[in-house]
């Protein structure tokens, strides 16, 4: 039986390059897809922090709920933004080969990084990394699609913004001046694409299997087990990274508070035949070294704000 595929997309410039790189990889396969775009809530109310909803995966859960209506038939998502625990009935249907999985700040000029500077950013993460490596800094807040991001860099006096590298090189807006942030540790799954689709959906689901990465899987999955054992459903500092050389595993992982002024963080080498539940157990050590506390008082923190 032949079926259209509808592929289920938030509606900014990344997320349709992303929807139509996946179009493009299921046409090629010789299937017949429709782009379905969506306005999710974390995309029409931009004045909040993203940790003021008390809610994790503001930007996926109108297309779960798309799918599970039957508007849509699969959602394509950037990895890093998708719940560590999926909706009853959704599945993971493949993982995209991964992109860069870098941070980099866009600058008026890096003067400022020896004194006073302001830095943009919506990401608890990336505020807590920057804060602990330049305490004498002020952040603020920045929301919106990347577009809205940059206009909002380019409109106020901040000396920069951070940013994924990923998402501006796939649209084509990374410029030519730029930093690494090579010591900043990316969020799980940064650089990743992931494709859910309904669990009782076989035809997607074997469509689908043919567009999964299998190292970008293990990687992505070792950063994702490690952030949820750390972080239970709390929006958290938490920056992971998985990389594959070879047949070794190199995992560096990290939590911080929310001020930057506290780091727990931890670094690893296995063999990829080893790595099963290995997020996990680099996580349940940061959690033994003071992790437990330290989410505790992020937890509070956080609630306050809220």
């Amino acid at each position: 039986m032949k079926k259209t595929i509808r592929i289920g997309t938030r509606d900014s410039e990344l997320a349709l390059w992303q929807a139509n790189t996946v179009k493009n990889a299921l046409e090629a396969l010789g299937h017949e897809t429709e782009l379905v775009p969506v306005k999710s809530q974390g995309d029409l109310v931009l004045d909040k922090p993203l940790y003021e909803f008390g809610i994790t995966g503001i930007f996926t859960k109108t297309l779960d709920v798309a799918m599970l209506t039957d508007t849509i038939d699969i959602a394509v998502h950037s990895m890093k933004d998708v719940p560590t625990a999926l909706p009853k009935g959704i599945v993971e249907a493949a993982v995209m080969k991964r992109a860069h999985t870098q941070d980099i700040l866009l600058h008026k000029g890096t003067d400022f990084l020896n004194g006073k500077g302001t830095i943009a950013t919506g990401s608890l993460r990336r505020q807590a990394q920057w804060l602990n490596r330049y305490p004498q800094h002020e952040v603020v807040d920045l929301r919106g699609n990347v577009n809205t991001r940059l206009k909002k860099l380019e409109d106020n006096n901040w000396n920069g913004a951070i940013f994924a590298a990923a998402g501006l090189e796939r649209i084509n807006l990374k410029p030519e001046t730029y930093l690494d942030l090579d010591w900043m540790i990316p969020a799980p799954a940064q650089g990743a694409m992931l494709i859910v689709a309904k669990e009782e959906d076989a035809f997607c689901r074997n469509a689908l299997a043919a567009l999964n990465h299998e190292e970008s899987e293990i990687c992505v999955h070792i950063e994702r087990e490690f952030l949820r054992t750390l972080e239970g459903g709390c929006t958290a500092p938490i920056g992971a990274l998985a990389v594959i050389e070879e047949n070794e595993l190199h995992f560096k992982g990290a939590l911080f508070s929310v001020d930057g002024t506290k780091k727990l963080d931890i670094e690893k080498r296995i063999n990829v035949s080893d790595s099963k539940n290995f997020g996990k157990l680099c996580a349940e050590e940061i959690l033994q070294a003071g992790g437990s506390e330290l989410m505790k008082e992020i937890k509070s923190k956080l609630a306050q704000k809220g």
